[in-house]
């Protein structure tokens, strides 16, 4: 789908009542846009992104009790719409594309900066709603034919020309650390940003992470959600909680969520069909 044809829905986040008319009026004149909600705080935030499911924020940084930054602490980068900073101090520019925000806006700003930051976010939320339309169609065709997964992944091999990612290089002021991939444990999306985990340290690099999973050997490494890849031998336990929600745990006691199109694909890599309940009962 085209990203201008893509529907948004939009949250507008920002303790100024003329800042968010002003939001609210650039968004209405754009197509496929829908605003379905405001807030004047980040309580406020907090609230409307759980129980309205946005797909894009414009989030105020500076604002009395709970700011931005807190707001996606509190919801979860891995779980936070695409989001596009609003601040009057250009010094959180760099503390938002380090929160992985598609972009910022610095108050004052003219239309076609704004147009500029929408245009920015359609292109993420197109490119995950693609993603997520692949994940399902697979999950179909695998229900029907669980065949289909070990053709599918044996004509990625055979397919594939570049060699698989043996280092990774993270950029720094001036210098670039080289990262091992046998160090990783996992990695979680942030946005336009990926998370690279090892026992020890994280370490962000701009790329997105279907990008990643094409250039990692799948079989040391699985994608068991959107915006999670998990080294297979890493993994201690399968979890299953209510509502049919699944996750992993690792060996280091982190737990990474698993999507449902991909808890066959797992158990199969794993070569396991028994999921452990994720409950009280489990520590």
């Amino acid at each position: 789908m085209a990203p201008d044809a893509t529907p948004i829905r939009a949250l507008l986040v920002d303790d100024e009542p003329l800042a968010r008319e002003r939001l609210h009026e650039l968004l209405e004149a754009a197509p496929t846009v829908t605003v379905v909600g405001a807030a004047e705080d980040g309580l406020e935030a907090v609230e409307a992104i759980r129980e309205r499911a946005p797909d894009l924020v414009f989030l105020d940084v500076q604002m009395p009790g709970k700011n931005g930054i807190d707001v996606i602490e509190e919801i979860g980068t891995g779980a936070m719409p695409v989001t596009v900073f609003v601040t009057a101090y250009d010094q959180y520019a760099i503390q938002a594309f380090d929160l992985a925000a598609v972009d910022y806006l610095l108050k004052p700003f003219d239309d076609e900066r704004f147009e500029q930051a929408l245009r920015r976010a359609r292109e993420q939320i197109a490119n995950q709603a693609d993603e997520a339309v692949s994940e399902r169609l697979l999950h179909l065709l695998q229900e029907r034919d669980p065949s289909l997964l070990n053709e599918e992944r044996s004509k990625e091999k055979q397919s594939h020309d570049e060699p698989y990612l043996q280092r990774i290089a993270v950029q720094g002021r001036g210098k670039a650390r080289i990262v091992p991939v046998d160090d990783l444990t996992h990695i979680t999306a942030d946005g336009s940003y990926a998370e690279l985990h090892t026992g020890e340290d994280t370490y962000v690099i701009r790329e997105r992470m279907k990008t990643l999973a094409a250039r990692l050997d799948p079989d040391t490494f699985v994608r068991v959600h959107r915006s999670a890849i998990v080294r297979l031998d890493e993994i201690e336990m399968i979890l299953r909680g209510g509502g049919g929600n699944y996750a992993v745990r690792l060996k280091g006691g982190t737990r990474v969520s698993v999507s449902r199109s991909r808890v066959d694909e797992l158990q199969d890599r794993l070569g396991v069909d028994v999921l452990q309940r994720n409950d009280a009962d489990n520590p």
